[in-house]
């Protein structure tokens, strides 16, 4: 089959925990699998943003390393060969005959039974540090998908928010310092994560502000104005990780004619949209009393693809059988 023409059972359209769940669901319920994703690898904000963070909220592991667990996930699926297609927007959804055809950003078209959309916050674009743009690439970064390029450096983080807490604390012991900046004297990341900063040996400057960045070729300096005092202080930096969010977008998927309450796409029980053939899994999606958990993700990722399998085949049951009882085969 050409590049330009892919015909599946499901097509699940992000790569992310979520989605590649449901890749390795569809296929022990014997579907042919592809999955379409933003991103040039697979792993969704995990691979992108957290690569290195411990995940302590997934059934079974006290923790486990956002990049470990994606490529468990991957591992999980593979017996069932899913085709990749990343670096990939999904842009376009008509349904002809019984067939979702989606169409992708290259041009691509891929001709499904069932939809499954795990596309988390959509795709997402950090937020810029204002006068920050000439320092991008010489000292300047917006994620940190790999500790080791800051050791021995005296980092400088700007934010409050989850991202800026967990790289700063992952940051510790690897680089020589690190200082955190932010605007508020309270941080928005949990609790949990609060407290390690303050017992950490990370320098706090709050309320503050980046006034500032200097050097030659690279960042040396990054100036820094109080909030109350506008008093300005040099920190030593030879790179400065800004962590002031993302903006999310998911344009492309409402252009399909879904459903969509404040970035959110609406599901019933069955985790079906508004749409034929289409259905919702993770954060992404939204009904009364969702939480966004990873872990609640991964349980609507299986009602999804176990609700399609019915609209797949009407002859089908929605609970397929425990994997267990399964004599041989990659899911046994």
């Amino acid at each position: 089959m050409s590049d330009s023409a892919v015909e599946v059972d499901l097509l699940v359209v992000g790569a992310g925990p979520c989605g590649l769940y449901a890749a390795y669901y569809a296929g022990f319920r014997g579907l042919s699998i592809a999955i379409v994703d933003a991103l040039p690898e697979a792993g969704g904000q995990i691979t992108a943003l957290y690569p290195e963070k411990l995940i302590f909220d997934i059934a079974g592991f006290p923790a486990v390393r956002g990049k470990d667990l994606v490529e468990n996930l991957v591992r999980q699926a593979s017996p069932f060969t899913p085709r990749y297609l990343l670096g990939e927007q999904a842009v376009g959804y008509e349904l002809v005959g019984d067939r979702a055809v989606i169409t992708c950003s290259s041009g691509t078209k891929v001709s499904a039974g069932a939809v499954v959309v795990t596309g988390g916050i959509g795709t997402f674009t950090p937020r810029p540090l204002p006068g920050g743009a000439e320092w991008e690439g010489r000292g300047l970064a917006y994620i940190v998908p790999t500790y080791l390029p800051y050791a021995d450096l005296d980092v400088v983080v700007v934010g409050g928010g989850d991202s800026a807490v967990d790289w700063a604390l992952g940051l510790e012991g690897v680089a020589r310092s690190v200082t955190l900046v932010h605007r508020r004297d309270e941080f928005r990341a949990h609790a949990h994560s609060v407290k390690l900063l303050k017992d950490s040996s990370i320098r706090l400057v709050t309320p503050a502000q980046v006034a500032a960045i200097s050097g030659d070729s690279r960042v040396t300096a990054v100036t820094v104005k109080d909030v109350k005092t506008k008093e300005l202080t040099d920190l030593p930096a030879q790179a400065v990780v800004a962590a002031l969010g993302f903006s999310a977008d998911i344009t492309p998927l409402e252009s399909w004619g879904l459903d969509v309450q404040e970035r959110h796409i609406v599901v019933d029980t069955r985790m079906a949209t508004n749409l034929p053939r289409v259905f919702a899994a993770g954060d992404i999606t939204e009904y009364p009393g969702k939480a966004r958990l990873i872990s609640v993700g991964f349980g609507e990722a299986a009602t999804a693809v176990c609700n399609a399998a019915t609209v797949l085949d009407p002859e089908a049951t929605v609970f397929p059988g425990h994997s267990t009882e399964q004599l041989e085969g990659p899911a046994a």
